[in-house]
């Protein structure tokens, strides 16, 4: 009879408690053996020279592409100990949300260095991840160039933001869940990047993601309707907006104003997001349009 995964589990654990009581002390020298845990702390990972220190990564790092070589440890918020484990890692690198609390638990009993830099969906925040992935990895010199150079592309972004006289209002849908609208309210990255992008978020009166009754999203009257480019899991199509009896009541629904872009890319709050907030803003502001 094969071992059950609780049991399997609950030695694992114990293990580790023991092996962390005698760990040699952290070494002076930069990790050379790094999971890293979210899209956006890969990005930056690869986008500082550290690829090759890179063992693994969680699966919503899919960019760039070569990383997608990499062991996959699991979803941020649903990771595998074990699997992070596997890769014998000494520095473990995250976003925000990384859990569940107790796979965190067991890393860090295993007295593996568990570092979470900063995530907020903002232009500062941006700049902020982008220092704590450098000062981690030893490479200030490298961050010190990657912030320069994004700071400049989300200072054209705001720039361009700040110039349109008449934004347009923008409905972020994540999902159709039993039939009702999941968006992206106050606070979330969704917001973020639409406000970057020159936009106005149409989903307000709630923080983060949230489902949306009927009346509500035909009372936000979004002139755009903004929503992930997936490619696995469900997508909501375009029959799906037109047959929604809230969203096709919406001057975007009865336009036929849908964006869809890159769940990574927009919402990712990396290095890209300059390249992000260009994207949306073109195809919010298209030239003579």
């Amino acid at each position: 009879m094969k071992p059950s995964v609780t049991s399997l589990h609950g030695a694992l654990c114990l293990g580790l408690l023991i092996a962390a009581a005698f760990a040699a002390p952290l070494r002076a020298e930069p990790a050379g053996r790094v999971v890293t845990i979210g899209g956006s702390v890969t990005e930056i990972a690869v986008a500082l020279g550290a690829a090759d220190r890179l063992v693994a990564r969680d699966s919503t790092s899919n960019w760039p592409e070569s990383v997608l070589a990499l062991p996959d440890v699991g979803y941020i918020r649903a990771l595998s100990p074990e699997g992070v484990l596997s890769v014998a890692p000494d520095l473990i690198l995250s976003e925000p949300g990384a859990g569940p609390a107790e796979a965190v638990g067991v890393l860090t009993a295993a007295g593996v260095p568990f570092v979470t830099v900063p995530g907020d969906p903002t232009p500062e925040g941006v700049l902020a991840k982008i220092d704590g992935v450098a000062e981690a990895l030893g490479l200030p010199e490298a961050g010190a160039r990657l912030h320069a150079e994004v700071a400049a592309g989300l200072e054209t972004a705001r720039s361009r933001a700040t110039g349109v006289t008449r934004p347009k209002k923008v409905l972020f849908v994540l999902a159709l869940q039993g039939g009702r609208v999941m968006a992206g309210g106050e606070g979330s990255s969704a917001e973020g990047i639409i406000a970057l992008a020159g936009g106005v978020n149409a989903a307000t009166g709630f923080h983060g993601y949230k489902q949306m009754t009927d009346e509500a999203v035909i009372a936000a009257a979004p002139d755009v309707i903004l929503m992930m480019d997936r490619t696995g899991g469900p997508e909501v199509t375009a029959a799906d907006v037109q047959t929604h009896p809230a969203l096709a009541a919406t001057p975007a629904g009865a336009a036929g104003q849908v964006i869809r872009m890159d769940g990574m890319l927009l919402l990712g709050f990396g290095p890209r997001t300059p390249e992000a907030a260009a994207a949306l803003y073109d195809a919010l502001y298209p030239v003579g349009g």
